[in-house]
């Protein structure tokens, strides 16, 4: 008798991105820590979750609403989250997806958020971290009491005999989402939060489970909600194919992460020509697939070393802002680094704290906040600056530059490209080309693709060296980063400055 081969998993259904993730520029904030929540949880001493312990609310999440018109003058118009729900310390370590955490408050303060939101036309993308649960999850404390093999316990992976945890985490328990029970229960979470106010989902630690696991769940999710968001956490791989075969719209950028602030830090303009490279054949690859997926290109997140730590000469952040600006994709500035933010990831306990820190009631308090954390005066948590009496200029560049992206609507899907002639250590002209489908025209009517005319490309020049060189045409914007520090004064006219960036016609 001849086998019959396993079927293989039914493709995610086709779909089209939102349309407004295309012009979408992102302010990313870890609430726990920007809001100053305590690390771990002092209210869960019961025996069972969900009595009269667990009840102590703190309604720190409203401090997130001083902010918001920061976001809007930043250039920005999306609000991405991390965790916000029912957690035991770092948000990762979920208790109940349904409840804000009570450190944070309760859901007439996310009511309030998203009210706000909408008043300033801020889209919200919330962190949905359904890959693993906390050990004190009630699923995970009836799997674990039913044990592998039974019909509570096969909801968790299993490692022989012992829940498996995530990336070696006992406390995070990972979550089978193959299993009908939760895959109807991520649909219900997600759909909740969408029709209570969000408009997309950031999926955490996607990559563990594969896109084959999540597309049912995302076709379910986007077949109520099509305008809904959804971003893909994966690191390494083929991302064009990990959202075609997920369903997801967007993908974290990760190899071009690295590649800014290594090539960046070494001095080696080649690493980075490699990875704008890849960078364009996963463009290519994302068009070709029809649904207006695009990557997420950032500089740092919650979960990395801040920009201005990576880089031994802080005047090459200048360079590092200008390719987060500038470069096709979804943009996410990581809040902080755009007053250049200063801490270190360390591999150990509480190695995260210093990357996610507390942040003052408003944007005009962050070099005091500063002064006083340095002093002593604060939590060590507090925002630490790499140079305080700088802040307002790195600011200034960041608005400028993201301004520059929001009139050059066609950045978003560009094509992107390094003159190899001209390329050194220390000097790349990265060439951007409007896209054959001619989204975006410029907010000021410069351009018309509906009536034939493409917006003309743009060369965003990096020089790493130490002197300033001529620029290879009209100079539409350019910032020395010594001048960003130190306040040195501008570059002559008509040059890419030393340690800076040239944008040219």
């Amino acid at each position: 008798m001849t086998e019959t081969a396993p079927a293989a998993p039914a493709a995610p259904a086709p779909h089209a991105a939102p349309a407004w993730a295309r012009d979408a520029i992102c302010w990313q904030v870890y609430p726990l820590g920007f809001c100053g929540a305590p690390r771990h949880r002092e209210d869960l001493t019961g025996e069972t979750y969900g009595g009269a312990d667990g009840e102590n609310v703190v309604h720190r999440l409203r401090r997130l609403t001083g902010w918001l018109d920061h976001l809007v003058a930043l250039g920005a118009n999306v609000l991405l989250l991390n965790p916000i729900f029912d957690s035991v310390s770092h948000g990762y370590d979920t208790l109940e997806h349904r409840r804000i955490d009570p450190r944070l408050g309760d859901e007439t303060d996310f009511d309030a958020l998203v009210a706000g939101c909408r008043e300033r036309g801020i889209r919200l993308v919330l962190d949905g971290v359904f890959n693993h649960i906390s050990r004190l999850h009630p699923t995970a404390r009836r799997a674990i009491a039913a044990g592998p093999g039974t019909e509570e316990g096969d909801r968790i992976r299993w490692s022989g005999t012992s829940p498996y945890g995530f990336e070696g985490n006992d406390d995070l328990v990972e979550v089978d989402l193959s299993d009908p029970v939760i895959q109807d229960r991520i649909v219900e979470i997600m759909s909740r939060w969408l029709e209570r106010g969000a408009d997309g989902w950031r999926l955490d630690a996607m990559y563990a489970a594969g896109p084959e696991a999540w597309a049912p769940i995302l076709e379910r999710v986007r077949a109520a909600h099509p305008e809904a968001w959804i971003l893909g956490e994966v690191i390494h791989g083929d991302y064009p194919a990990f959202a075609a075969a997920s369903g997801a719209d967007s993908i974290t950028q990760y190899e071009l992460w690295k590649a800014i602030w290594s090539s960046l830090r070494d001095g080696n303009l080649f690493e980075l020509a490699h990875a704008l490279g890849r960078h364009q054949d996963f463009l290519e690859q994302f068009r070709e697939s029809g649904e207006g997926a695009l990557p997420m290109t950032f500089v740092g997140n919650h979960d990395t070393t801040r920009i201005a730590s990576q880089l031994e000469d802080g005047r090459d952040l200048a360079a590092a802002t200008a390719l987060l600006a500038l470069l096709p994709g979804i943009p996410a500035v990581y809040a902080g680094d755009e007053f250049g933010a200063a801490a270190v990831k360390e591999e150990r306990e509480g190695g995260d704290d210093a990357i996610r820190p507390w942040f003052p009631g408003s944007p005009d308090e962050v070099v005091a906040a500063h002064e006083a954390a340095d002093a002593g005066g604060e939590s060590p948590r507090s925002l630490h600056l790499l140079a305080p009496a700088a802040a307002g200029r790195i600011l200034e560049v960041h608005q400028r530059l993201l301004s520059l992206r929001r009139r050059e609507r066609w950045l978003t899907t560009a094509s992107v490209a390094v003159d190899e002639a001209t390329l050194t250590n220390t000097w790349a002209q990265i060439v951007l080309t409007p896209s054959a489908d001619g989204h975006g025209a410029a907010a000021d009517g410069g351009t018309d693709p509906a009536a034939g005319e493409r917006p003309s490309p743009l060369t965003l020049v990096l020089n790493l060296g130490d002197e300033a060189l001529p620029a290879p045409g009209e100079v539409l914007e350019a910032v020395s980063g010594a001048d960003m520090l130190d306040a040195v004064g501008p570059a002559a006219e008509g040059t890419a400055p030393a340690h800076g960036i040239a944008v040219v016609r």
